[in-house]
């Protein structure tokens, strides 16, 4: 949370997990969560970068755990859960936000098919697990509040994305079904990024033309953009989060708003919140 604002937010009596930590929007949420007060519990494949992020959180004198976990096992998730009930007594908020990218078209099935099945596991069966961990705890204690990241990928279908907008648009199905089922004990919150570069997820894409069903018309327009930053020559009102321009959505930002849905009245649920750069060329 950028700092001029952060006053206004106070979940100090909170314990939250949040998936995906060692890096990107996971990790921006566990810093966020922590100077705005909570203890957090870091669950990720990477333990070095979970590291990374405690690190950040011993600055801030924040109260954390770190478990390596692996979403799509859903043994390993109700360990995490369970770890963390243990050592607090409870647990108010759960952030599904692991996530693996691999976009590809269909005729790229055979380099394509494992980290497809891979999606699956992570970012649909990920977030089931992560649901069914803390349903119990959360309906016994008779309120908390589930977050569950999905994207403007889950919007619409596009050309390059079948597979990673599929598993997204299944969080948005999974979360209503939550928020349905659970009406007066849990908080669902289904949170749509926009495309955030810096979460790494790039690293995972199979085919980079099948970027380009996301941006359409705006394509030629917004790779250039993001050439020109590489080289450090876009205008710098375009990396400013404060300028109407501004062209690509940072970590924090999106983690931001995670805290914004948090913190409202327990009677309050922000139900489905979409974030975006208001500078960006996505066209879905």
């Amino acid at each position: 949370m950028h700092d001029d604002i952060m006053a206004a937010f106070d979940i100090s009596e909170r314990v939250a997990v949040v998936t995906g930590a060692a890096s990107g929007i996971g990790r921006g949420t566990a810093v966020t969560l922590a100077k705005a007060g909570a203890s957090v519990v870091l669950g990720d494949v990477d333990a070095d970068g979970m590291g990374e992020t405690g690190g950040e959180l011993d600055a801030l004198g924040a109260s954390w755990s770190a478990v390596p976990t692996d979403v799509s096992d859903k043994a390993a998730v109700d360990a995490l859960v369970a770890g963390a009930v243990n050592r607090h007594g409870r647990l108010d908020i759960m952030v599904n936000n692991a996530g693996i990218m691999p976009l590809a078209f269909f005729a790229d099935h055979a380099r394509a098919y494992l980290s497809w099945t891979r999606c699956i596991d992570v970012n649909f069966k990920g977030v089931l697990n992560g649901i069914l961990a803390v349903h119990d705890q959360m309906i016994s204690q008779g309120r908390g509040h589930v977050l569950n990241v999905s994207s403007i990928y889950g919007n619409y279908p596009t050309a390059g994305s079948a597979v990673y907008a599929a598993t997204k648009a299944a969080v948005v199905f999974l979360s209503e079904s939550l928020r349905i089922e659970s009406q007066g004990k849990i908080k669902v919150t289904t949170i749509r990024p926009t495309g955030v570069p810096a979460t790494g997820l790039s690293a995972g894409i199979v085919n980079p033309e099948a970027a380009m069903g996301l941006l359409g018309i705006n394509g030629a327009e917004y790779v250039a953009k993001f050439q020109a930053a590489a080289i450090g020559e876009l205008p710098g009102n375009m990396l400013d989060v404060n300028d109407i321009e501004y062209f690509s959505l940072d970590p924090s930002s999106t983690a931001d708003q995670i805290l914004y849905a948090i913190n409202q009245p327990w009677g309050v649920a922000i139900c489905d919140l979409t974030v975006r750069a208001s500078g960006d060329g996505f066209v879905i």
